[in-house]
């Protein structure tokens, strides 16, 4: 049984998530944060949690993902998102990079006071200048290590 297609169209997902910002701004005057949700679960683990529905948030993002994959089209199928970087590189290398990848990307996000998405989504539509100048400083960072890597690599990545 398969209840929804892999992936969701963009045009469905775009609209719903915006509807999702514009309704939490509505109702709370608060902007939506995965990085800040998810600091509000380790709070909350320590018994120190201020904003205890962004970890609910969380909670439900995380539950919502876990759904999505046992409703899939095709049932379950479990995959590493970055396999292909194992094709150019030995897999202990892959996982070394990837892990410290994220943890740079995790401090950043604490650093910036949200993470990429929370910027672009949220600090944009609230015209935040700040969260312009970060989401045009997440685009032109993209840009210049996809053409690095695409240069490095020789056309392969």
């Amino acid at each position: 049984m398969h209840l929804l297609p892999n992936p969701l169209p963009w045009f469905v997902v775009g609209p719903l998530i915006g509807l999702v910002v514009v309704v939490l701004y509505a109702v709370a005057n608060r902007p939506l944060g995965t990085s800040v949700a998810y600091h509000q679960v380790v709070l909350l683990l320590r018994s120190r949690a201020t904003e205890v529905w962004r970890a609910w948030y969380w909670i439900g993002l995380v539950g919502g993902c876990l759904l999505a994959v046992f409703l899939q089209q095709g049932g379950i199928h479990l995959r590493l998102g970055y396999s292909f970087v194992s094709g150019w590189l030995p897999a202990p290398v892959a996982v070394v990079i990837m892990l410290a990848s994220g943890i740079a990307m995790g401090y950043g996000a604490r650093w910036a006071g949200g993470c990429t998405t929370g910027h672009g989504l949220c600090g944009s539509s609230a015209r935040s200048w700040g969260g312009i100048v970060a989401t045009g400083t997440f685009f032109l960072t993209a840009i210049v290590i996809t053409n690095v890597f695409h240069v490095v690599t020789g056309g392969r990545m």
